[in-house]
């Protein structure tokens, strides 16, 4: 009479072999779940950035060579400490310099944000004109 099915010592192999393929694919899975918070928290920082550059920009009474940051909403940035860093420098002059010529100013602006217990940072530089004023010639 033959004997159907497996041996103990074949279903602990399988079992071991099964095993270490679970454990390879967890491993995978774990490493592609950080990949992906990652690149998600990049990613929004990134889009915080050219927000926040877009309103600087806008504002024509930002102060010229001062340091200016704040912080984000936690609402913004998906419950992540972050905050911001920028300052306005002139970038170019007219040759000569006269009330109604434009020069070009250079915004740089860093966000910062916490991920893993460590501070990550991303720069962004932007331009905008300037007509000059009587008082900007004093400076």
């Amino acid at each position: 009479m033959k004997q159907r099915g497996f041996t103990l010592l074949e279903m602990l192999v399988a079992t071991l072999l099964m095993g270490i393929a679970v454990v390879g694919l967890m491993t995978e899975i774990t490493a592609s779940m950080r990949n992906a918070t990652r690149v998600t928290n990049r990613d929004r920082a990134a889009l915080l950035a050219r927000s926040k550059m877009d309103e600087l920009l806008l504002d024509p009474l930002f102060p010229l060579d001062t340091a200016v940051q704040g912080a984000f909403d936690t609402s913004l940035t998906g419950g992540v400490e972050g905050g911001w860093q920028a300052r306005l420098t002139r970038f170019e002059m007219p040759p000569v310099v006269a009330p109604g010529q434009q020069s070009l100013e250079r915004m740089s602006l860093e966000i910062w944000w916490m991920a893993g217990g460590e501070r990550r940072t991303f720069a962004l530089a932007g331009y905008r004109t300037h007509v000059l004023r009587a008082e900007d010639l004093q400076q």
